[in-house]
């Protein structure tokens, strides 16, 4: 797997991932609450449709004994091309304040039985370089699982 990162401003981060997997098969770990459960919550669910709505839940452990939950609308959705999600994460500690931005994946073809993902997260301000390298990340160590998970 190839990865590549780019700064692309203060309100935006891409990322570009190839994995070893069949690009059908990596667009339904994106689509299909049964496989996002495997690597990127503890339960999803996922109307895999425009203007269809998702919801993920991380539930807390010992070291973030809290409740994280993702919610959003799907703003595109181009079977095994794209994926554009409005993404909010609501805190548990302070019900006013959400995260909101848009999340915009495309998925291409990389050779035989490879799949190259763009994702790009738009919108996010990042108060500081801290920030935006967590999300970066978050990020990466949700690609890296997904790889594993489909690859």
């Amino acid at each position: 797997m190839s990865d590549g990162m780019d700064l692309d401003g203060e309100s935006q981060i891409t990322l570009t991932r190839t994995i070893d997997a069949e690009l059908a098969d990596v667009f339904a770990a994106w689509t299909d609450p049964a496989l996002i459960e495997q690597w990127q919550a503890d339960y999803a669910e996922f109307d895999a449709f425009e203007g269809g709505d998702y919801r993920f839940v991380t539930y807390g452990d010992d070291e973030d004994p809290d409740e994280h939950v993702v919610s959003g609308e799907v703003l595109q959705f181009v079977e095994n091309q794209r994926l554009v999600l409005s993404w909010v994460h609501k805190d548990e500690e302070d019900a006013e304040n959400e995260l909101l931005f848009v999340l915009d994946i495309v998925f291409e073809t990389a050779g035989e039985g490879r799949t190259r993902i763009t994702l790009t997260e738009r919108g996010l301000p990042h108060a500081d370089p801290q920030t935006r390298i967590f999300s970066m990340e978050a990020w990466s160590a949700a690609m890296e699982q997904l790889a594993e998970v489909i690859g």
